[in-house]
């Protein structure tokens, strides 16, 4: 990988992590009106917001920024390929499919390191820490159903560690599916 391959995948991973935590902060109801929720809000609204007129959300689900997800990761399937191979074109339903799998891959690791993070804050924290709340409201749903069939361990929380290990399989899993 050279230096412009690297600029730009970690320029358009980083942006499509911030669009994936907006679909994930109003799937699980997360305070909008936390800093760190604000800062998601105002990085996608631009975007978002002319999205929203044409796509209306479907139940839970924000439409418009799912398809800015998938669109996102198909720029980067596009420009990443015009560096490589020069070849500037794609098949629309190839496109379609690497698109999902990007999103879905990068979902995976951002959901390990919002994991990675709240583990950490949990060590430090010192009180009410407003970006610690958003990561909690964030990994509830997943972690809640693994406490409750892991037994207590003497204080200690193992469900982070369960979750982590099932989060790394699932994408050695999709990675040996796909192939990246």
């Amino acid at each position: 990988m050279n230096a412009t391959q690297f600029l730009v995948s970690t320029l358009f991973d980083l942006y499509l992590m911030v669009v994936i935590l907006r679909l994930w902060l109003q799937m699980a109801r997360a305070d909008f009106y936390n800093p760190f929720s604000q800062f998601v809000v105002k990085a996608t609204h631009p975007i978002i917001a002319p999205m929203r007129r044409v796509l209306p959300p479907f139940g839970r689900l924000d439409t418009a920024s799912l398809v800015l997800a998938l669109l996102v990761a198909a720029a980067k399937v596009l420009i990443l390929r015009g560096i490589v191979m020069g070849d500037w074109g794609a098949n629309p339903i190839s496109l379609t499919f690497t698109s999902v799998f990007v999103v879905l891959k990068e979902a995976l690791s951002l959901m390990f390191w919002i994991l990675i993070i709240r583990a950490l804050l949990s060590w430090v924290s010192q009180g009410y820490n407003p970006m610690e709340m958003v990561m909690q409201q964030l990994t509830e749903p997943f972690l809640a159903p693994i406490r409750r069939i892991l037994p207590p361990m003497g204080g200690l929380d193992l469900s982070v560690l369960v979750a982590i290990i099932a989060l790394q399989f699932l994408q050695i899993l999709l990675q040996d599916f796909i192939g990246f």
